[in-house]
């Protein structure tokens, strides 16, 4: 008696999900009739199942979840279609012919700008491009480049110093002498990255960037550290722009010179940039200290080289006009926006 009414919800459910076609609202009203959770025929059948007697219930019971299996299964393949028929027949929501939502276009950084100039000059001079860890040992910070230990550089007024006699980075040069210690002569390499000091103000944050360089080989001398340097800042600045060095001292360089350029916004009459003098200072270089070189085990006798660091942060204010550092670190998009 229980699988004979079974019979006739199958057969009614099959005549009225064919007559409901790809019509969604037609299918919807059957989906409601047999499966609908709070009064569909499939809950009157499941109820039913308590009311027969015990011997009827297992073949019943195996019925009723063949049937229900089928009216979901049906459901499922037909609603499919017709939301398919629908969305095929009904116009469509979107005007294609509207202008597109336009996308803001991103914007590289100044600093990372003048980064990618500077590798882009001295790739084309041959050198590589090399990076080390920001965390440092004091050997590679300071006993390797020839700094005593009673410079002032190593007070904790001026170094971040970390647990584990660590320290963060205070300038790129810790990477050259990584280099020489794991590489045979000759050597060319430049090396960008981030740098730590404590100090903050309107020309210095603790957090900054520079880009050093290094050349190791037999024979060179103070004029390839010259004529390298000319090269290099006439292409990132200009072929009038003049180069002067004058004596200066860093204690992993001998001879050592800082080097100034002519003023390129007053062109040496005198502003506020260059402090009514004319020059900007740009850059600090040198003559690799022999003591240097035997550190990293590299023969002094046989080999010299010269190595040169700069800011790049400085270099972004003064190719770009930016007038304070903490510009360069704020995250207003209002300044990168300018470099889309």
């Amino acid at each position: 008696m229980g699988t004979t009414r079974l019979d006739k919800v199958r057969a009614d459910f099959l005549t009225d999900l064919e007559q409901a076609g790809d019509d969604a609202e037609a299918v919807e009203k059957v989906r409601i009739k047999f499966a609908g959770r709070r009064s569909g025929l499939l809950l009157d059948l499941t109820a039913a199942l308590r009311e027969l007697p015990k011997e009827e219930k297992r073949d019943y019971g195996r019925a009723l979840n063949e049937l229900k299996t089928l009216i979901n299964t049906k459901l499922a393949e037909v609603k499919v279609q017709a939301n398919a028929a629908t969305v095929a027949t009904e116009p469509s929501s979107v005007d294609v012919t509207l202008p597109g939502t336009p996308v803001p276009r991103g914007a590289q950084h100044p600093v990372h700008i003048v980064r990618r100039r500077i590798e882009e000059i001295f790739l084309r001079m041959g050198y590589d491009v090399e990076a080390g860890p920001e965390a440092e040992d004091d050997w590679h910070n300071f006993e390797a480049l020839n700094i005593p230990p009673d410079h002032p550089a190593r007070d904790d007024q001026d170094t971040f110093y970390l647990p584990g006699g660590f320290l963060l980075r205070t300038h790129t040069s810790p990477v050259q002498a990584r280099v020489m210690e794991s590489r045979k002569p000759p050597i060319r390499i430049i090396v960008p990255g981030r740098v730590y000091r404590r100090d903050s103000d309107l020309r210095h944050s603790p957090m900054f960037h520079q880009i050093e360089g290094l050349l190791v080989d037999e024979g060179i001398t103070f004029g390839n550290l010259k004529a390298t340097l000319e090269t290099f800042l006439h292409a990132l600045f200009s072929d009038d722009v003049e180069v002067r060095l004058r004596p200066g001292y860093f204690p992993f360089t001998e001879p050592s010179a800082e080097v100034d350029i002519s003023c390129i916004f007053c062109d040496r009459k005198g502003c506020g940039v260059c402090s009514g003098s004319g020059w900007i200072e740009i850059l600090g270089s040198g003559m690799v200290d022999p003591r240097v070189f035997e550190a990293v085990g590299v023969d002094s006798e046989r080999y010299t080289g010269f190595a040169f660091g700069l800011g790049l942060d400085r270099i972004a204010m003064l190719v770009y006009g930016i007038p304070d550092l903490r510009q360069l670190f704020a995250g207003d998009q209002r300044l990168t926006r300018q470099f889309a």
